[in-house]
């Protein structure tokens, strides 16, 4: 291979470029990205830069070094591929010759229905959406978040730290209970109350109430009215795949690559957000939206793109963080609905605790709220096994 394009101006696409270079690749690198951005880091997002403490070139995830050796195009979208004659079709009109492509495009924050347009109502995925939300964060506003997942959370964690009135809406009963089962997830919901956030756990949004054009309330299924000046979505994210109509490559919630995170075409891969891969245990598809899975997948998809062949395969490590008040969670492994959890340091009403998932009597997951030294061995010692299938 002589060129390769990278599609998507993302952790996973800045990794790659980082990845190509340091597997030896010396060719042409070029970088796509929709974003006018070079790659930016998403988790301070909710936290730290939205709060105003962290300045922007913090977020930066690829150095003088790094940018010196890729051809950037950003602010261009990639528009249609036609991989069989290595060809990227770019919305500023120009063509992209290249060898092989790396498919790191992420996705786009899910929005409510009908909701286009609306003034105060904001999503968080972009640093452009955070620079949004931000100017909107003033001394009292009324926030109305709506999804307690790890955005939401996270968000509704900032808007305290700047004195706001918070109301989180969760159509489940326990928010993250997906994620850590009921037992943990009522840990998040106690760290919302403990910091005057209220949250509102099966609630489901029935429509936006607006005047002049601007969100003023949030109506529930039922009929109840919540006052508010500023709405912030965090239901989740759809992935980019739309422009890959036609390529030849099979979509469906994202872009079907094999364990090693190859395509249907061996000169195309997939990393990230986008990439939606089979389990070696169950065989059934994931995609995960996780940090940690994006930047350790990028090594993977570029071995097996430079070797024209499998020879790697990605395991993921289930490593999930978020920062929320004055706590930090730490999740790995793969728990599911049905594993014991067993308190192996403290219990879930201290500050601080560290919990293992049990299935068949073996461990499975490891989580940690605020102890992160514990964590870390515990995760290293008991997850070195292989998990068994349930």
């Amino acid at each position: 291979m002589k060129s390769i394009a990278i599609v998507g101006a993302s952790l996973a696409g800045a990794r790659a470029a980082q990845e190509l270079r340091a597997q030896g690749f010396d060719g042409r690198v070029v970088l796509v990205g929709a974003e006018p951005h070079l790659p930016y880091d998403r988790p301070p997002l909710s936290k730290a830069f939205l709060a105003g403490t962290a300045e922007r070139e913090s977020l930066d995830l690829l150095d003088a070094d790094d940018t010196a050796s890729l051809e950037l195009r950003l602010g261009t979208r990639a528009e249609r591929l036609d991989a069989s004659v290595g060809r990227l079709v770019l919305s500023d009109g120009g063509d992209l010759a290249v060898d092989g492509v790396v498919l790191a495009t992420g996705g786009r924050a899910r929005t409510l229905p009908g909701t286009e347009g609306v003034a105060g109502l904001h999503v968080l995925r972009t640093l452009d959406d955070a620079l949004a939300l931000r100017a909107e964060l003033v001394p009292g506003a009324r926030v109305v978040i709506v999804g307690a997942g790890f955005i939401g959370a996270e968000v509704a964690s900032t808007c305290r730290s700047l004195g706001l009135d918070v109301t989180v809406l969760e159509a489940l009963a326990t928010p993250l209970e997906r994620v850590l089962g009921p037992q943990l997830a009522e840990v998040c919901s106690r760290l919302h109350d403990r910091h005057g956030t209220i949250l509102r756990c099966g609630a489901a949004v029935d429509e936006l109430v607006t005047a002049g054009g601007r969100v003023t309330g949030v109506r529930l299924v039922g009929g109840e009215e919540l006052p508010a000046d500023v709405v912030v979505v965090g239901i989740g994210m759809v992935p980019a795949t739309e422009w890959l109509a036609g390529s030849g490559l099979e979509v469906g919630n994202g872009v079907h690559v094999s364990s090693g995170l190859v395509t249907a075409l061996p000169n195309v891969v997939a990393a990230g957000d986008v990439a939606a891969y089979p389990s070696e245990k169950s065989g059934r598809r994931h995609r995960h939206e996780h940090w940690t899975n994006a930047s350790e997948q990028a090594g993977v998809a570029v071995a097996n793109l430079l070797a024209g062949t499998t020879t790697r395969h990605y395991a993921p490590s289930g490593y999930v963080w978020s920062d929320q008040y004055e706590g930090t969670l730490q999740l790995a492994g793969h728990p599911e609905p049905g594993d014991e959890v067993v308190f192996t340091d403290g219990g879930p009403d201290d500050p601080a605790f560290v919990a293992t998932y049990q299935r068949n009597g073996v461990t499975v997951g490891v989580f940690a709220l605020n102890s992160a030294k514990q964590f870390t061995r515990l995760r290293r010692q008991a997850l070195r096994r292989p998990a068994p299938v349930a």
